[in-house]
């Protein structure tokens, strides 16, 4: 499987994820903030199956 996730794409995945999930421990405290385990994930692994679903991409093109 190829990436599909640009590097600034991948950044702010992991830090919206890493946030959602500090919610659970901190602030509200609900169970919601595990919802962040998703955009987590996708940012660290760089694939995103959504995007492969609709054939978007923010990776540059490599040239070879």
């Amino acid at each position: 499987m190829m990436g599909n996730e640009g590097n600034w794409d991948r950044i702010i995945r992991v830090v919206i994820g890493s946030i959602l999930v500090a919610l659970v421990f901190v602030g509200p405290k609900t169970p919601w903030g595990w919802i962040g385990i998703i955009p987590l994930a996708t940012g660290l692994v760089g694939w995103c199956p959504a995007y492969r679903l609709f054939g978007l991409s923010t990776c540059p093109l490599r040239k070879k």
